[in-house]
Parts: structure tokens; C-alpha cells; sequence
């Protein structure tokens, strides 16, 4: 076997067992000694990554791509309904990606945030994709642009991941916390579309 061919699978193995370390305890949680326990060598990680934070990015890119792709596959990018099935699909489906998504999306390491951004950018597009098509279906108020509606779903996610990042949720397992959220999303966009109130006040 070839050098190169052994790296790669020495690489693969390592990124198995971080999804599994960092995907059940997220990036608080999770450590490279844990991931050496389970079988491979402390050398050869540190050999292929500088360390904890190059793997756990690693790890949310795999996820993030495996989440895209899986969108476009169910042909999850028609509206926002059909996105937020398929979006809850693979969250119950694929529990370890889910799990290091949110952990990204509600506890960021502060010392990250910058990399993190970038190595969820088709996660944030494929949500952008999926807002402007919704706001492509409706009449908007005379004066708000497109551009400006966009920015206020950008801010009720931000106001939502902080609230669910919140010291209200510390209790709450990671696994209900995601249904709640993923719950409410549609909700609170159908609150920002077509109000509360019934009628005029």
C-alpha cells in the first residue's frame, strides 16, 4: 500500500471518530485524548492535524456539505416547507452532523467564529436561497425592499440561536432542543410574512 493511501485512510479513521467524539459532546465537550481512546494514536492525529480546532472544523465542514447535499437530493430547495421537512429529515436521520451543526449554530467557540462562518457559508446561502423564494411568493409593503426583508430573517435567526443558547435551555437536551427549534422557525417566518393580528387594528 502506498504511502499516500495510508494517510488517507489514517485521515478518514481520524475524522470518523471525531465526528463521533465532537457529533455526541460537542466542542466544549469533546477532546482529542477522548478521540485517542478510541483507537488511534495521539502521534498520528497530531501528524494530520494541528489540533482540536482544525478537526472540529473538519468535522462541521463534513457536516455541512453532507447537509447540502442531502437538500438538493430530496429536492428540499423548492419552498420553505418542503425545505423544513427535508431539513428535519436529515437532523433525525443523521444525528451526529445535526449535533455539530447546532453545536456551531448555538455555542460557537468565541475564538472561532470567524472560521466557523466561512465553513458554513452554503448552509447560510441554501437559508438565504429558501427566504428570497418565500418573499418571491408574497407583496411586500410599500417600502420595505427585498434586500431589507432578507436582513430581518437574518436577525430573527440570530435573535432565535441566541435565545436557544440562552441559560433557559441549559437543562434541556440538545435532541428536544433542536425539535423545538426547528419547530418554531416556520412558525416565527409566518409571523414575520403575515402578521398576528387578525384584520385591521
Amino acid at each position: 500500500m502506498k504511502k499516500s493511501e495510508k494517510t488517507e485512510i489514517t485521515v478518514t479513521k481520524i475524522i470518523e471518530l471525531a465526528m463521533a467524539e465532537f457529533g455526541t459532546k460537542g466542542y466544549a465537550g469533546g477532546t482529542v485524548n477522548n478521540i485517542c481512546k478510541t483507537g488511534i494514536n495521539k502521534g498520528l492525529v497530531y501528524h494530520n492535524f494541528t489540533g482540536k480546532d482544525e478537526l472540529y472544523l473538519t468535522c462541521l465542514r463534513y457536516s455541512c456539505d453532507r447537509f447540502v447535499e442531502y437538500v438538493n437530493a430530496n429536492d428540499g430547495a423548492v419552498d420553505l416547507e418542503r425545505y423544513m421537512a427535508v431539513r428535519m429529515d436529515f437532523f433525525n436521520s443523521f444525528p451526529k452532523e445535526a449535533h455539530i451543526l447546532f453545536d456551531a449554530l448555538l455555542n460557537p467557540p468565541a475564538h472561532l467564529s470567524e472560521e466557523i462562518n466561512e465553513t458554513i457559508t452554503e448552509f447560510n446561502r441554501l437559508n438565504d436561497c429558501i427566504c428570497t423564494k418565500t418573499l418571491d411568493t408574497i407583496t411586500l409593503r410599500k417600502g420595505i425592499k427585498k434586500e431589507e426583508a432578507l436582513s430581518y430573517f437574518h436577525l430573527m435567526q440570530i435573535t432565535l440561536n441566541g435565545y436557544f443558547s440562552s441559560p433557559a435551555f441549559q437543562n434541556v437536551s440538545w435532541e428536544e432542543k433542536l425539535k423545538m427549534h426547528e419547530t418554531i422557525i416556520p412558525k416565527l417566518l409566518d409571523i414575520m410574512l403575515y402578521g398576528i393580528a387578525k384584520g385591521e387594528i
